[in-house]
């Protein structure tokens, strides 16, 4: 018989748990033994988890994204030698809509994450190094005081008050001196992990992609070497969409993915199609055949993404022409 295999009529069910994670506490439901319980987000918490799930012999827990609240709770219950799948909270909130569950608590929310691991089975997730996790945290950083000095000048640029003009030039200065010590202390993090500086080091040797590039690639792409050329597309929402419905077929368009690293990526593209020979004339191939401009962006930013992803895989550096 070809297709999904049976299983056996007596064979227990695989134990799934969901736990929905805040900086308080974790609520767990382990199906399909149909219990729930709660415990602190905390060392004394994680321990008494470890042994319920033990007990309950869960395969895998699901749980959702919740910026740094969940990371320990993920690093504690792999060591465990538990696979925990950390999903997309917008996945997440998608699936429950999709079984009819509207009402949202933390409970309901552990209960669909465990469903959504038996019936999508998600791919384990594990954990970043703790050197990755101190990165992420500063290019977050970087980037929230990146954007507050783009604000600041944009306002600076409409005032007329003296007084409210030298205030703003005064924390211009500071953010300016804040963001100095930042690239310092990313520099000083990527050195110091012999594989981090040498992901970063085959990055900026891409034409096109300078040092905080390749740090937000590390960063907001760390999956790169193990993607093939459409899943590192994808992930960064630069793979065109089929919009097709019976006969009629749509306009493909980029959608979704990751923004953060398609924001750095539209900057290296405009470098790349002035600085990196193939990509220039790459985009002057698609000029020539009347592409418009932002396709022509969004394809360069495409081919460097796909580009960096096999130079990682292959554990080499760029070259003008490829071994």
């Amino acid at each position: 018989m070809q297709g999904k295999v049976l299983s056996e009529p007596n064979a227990t069910p695989p134990v799934y748990a969901g736990s929905d994670v805040c900086k308080e506490w974790l609520d767990v439901y382990v199906h399909p033994a149909g219990k729930s319980f709660r415990v602190a987000n905390d060392s004394g918490g994680l321990r008494r988890l470890k042994r319920l799930l033990g007990e309950l012999a869960v395969r895998r827990v699901v749980m959702k994204a919740t910026s740094k609240y969940h990371r320990a709770a993920q690093r504690s219950l792999h060591e465990a030698g538990l696979a925990v799948a950390v999903v997309n909270p917008l996945r997440a909130r998608l699936f429950a809509e999709a079984c009819g569950q509207l009402a949202k608590t933390d409970r309901i929310d552990a209960r669909l994450l465990a469903l959504m691991g038996v019936a999508l089975e998600p791919a384990e997730t594990v954990p970043a190094s703790l050197a990755m996790e101190a990165l992420q945290e500063i290019v977050g950083v970087r980037g929230a005081a990146s954007a507050e000095r783009t604000a600041l000048i944009n306002r600076l640029a409409t005032l007329q008050s003296p007084f409210l003009r030298a205030e703003l030039k005064r924390r211009l200065r500071m953010i300016e001196r804040h963001l100095v010590r930042l690239e310092t202390e990313t520099a000083r993090l990527i050195s110091a992990d012999p594989a981090l500086a040498r992901r970063h080091a085959i990055l900026v040797s891409i034409p096109g992609i300078g040092p905080i590039t390749a740090t937000a690639l590390l960063v907001g792409l760390a999956e790169m070497g193990t993607l093939n050329a459409k899943q590192a597309a994808m992930l960064t929402g630069l793979a065109p969409v089929a919009h097709d419905s019976g006969p009629r077929q749509g306009r493909r368009a980029i959608k979704g993915g990751r923004k953060a690293v398609r924001n750095v990526l539209y900057m290296a593209a405009l470098s790349a199609s002035r600085y990196n020979k193939d990509l220039a004339a790459f985009a002057a191939r698609l000029r020539n055949a009347g592409k418009a401009a932002k396709v022509i962006l969004v394809a360069v930013m495409r081919k460097l993404v796909v580009m960096a992803n096999a130079l990682i895989a292959q554990d080499r550096f760029w070259s003008p022409i490829a071994p």
